[in-house]
């Protein structure tokens, strides 16, 4: 049921071809992960003051994942940090790809603990994995001045991406560093690009499957 769901949502949405392609490489996906990350969920219901800044859950499409992560090679990562986490399944693709520190953050409990629960599978097959999901607010979370890599998938409206890239900067002023952002569905990219990352990677498939990487 839930595939169904998930189907009729993006036909509805985008149209019958890519939800096809999508549907196909979630099944393949989960299967080869074993983790369970599928499907969309509404958010009205999350406690949360910035609810009407946030986007509905979902998941960013597991061929996009690998392409990426190969493409900015994460196992040479420090520690990659992924905004509006949801269920975990970019973390958990990163760090079965070889990521040795990924945290997550997102403000719906719920959330969080199936992200929890999907990176305690990706662990059993790598121990030495360092993961944290942290149930917080992104507009005023501190990113560690450790990350040199984060994960968005247009988690956010303008207003709040304003306030996310505004703690990247302080990040960066605390601790300077080369960083790397992986922005999917890239909406906003504006406010990087205006702060002074620079795009050395962009890819758009299918109209709507897009992703870019930013660099400072």
């Amino acid at each position: 049921m839930s595939y169904l769901k998930y189907f009729f949502y993006i036909a509805w949405n985008w149209n019958i071809t890519i939800a096809i392609y999508i549907i196909y490489h979630e099944i393949k996906g989960e299967k080869k992960y074993g983790i369970n990350t599928i499907g969309i969920d509404n958010l009205e219901e999350l406690d949360n003051k910035h609810l009407d800044n946030a986007t509905i859950y979902m998941p960013a499409i597991y061929p996009m994942l690998e392409m990426i992560f190969e493409k900015v090679n994460v196992g040479s990562l420090n520690h990659l940090l992924d905004i509006g986490c949801g269920k975990g399944r970019a973390i958990c693709v990163a760090a079965a790809k070889g990521c040795r520190k990924v945290s997550g953050i997102d403000f719906s409990k719920e959330l969080c603990m199936d992200a929890l629960n999907n990176l305690t599978i990706i662990q059993q097959n790598h121990p030495a994995l360092q993961a944290k999901v942290i149930n917080s607010d992104a507009y005023t979370y501190q990113i560690p001045t450790d990350v040199d890599c984060i994960f968005l998938f247009n988690p956010f409206d303008d207003y709040l991406m304003k306030g996310v890239e505004k703690n990247i900067e302080q990040s960066l002023r605390q601790n300077p560093r080369p960083l790397k952002i992986i922005y999917a569905n890239p909406l906003c990219k504006s406010h990087f690009i205006d702060a002074g990352f620079t795009e050395t990677f962009h890819s758009k498939k299918m109209r709507y499957i897009e992703v870019s990487i930013l660099e400072k």
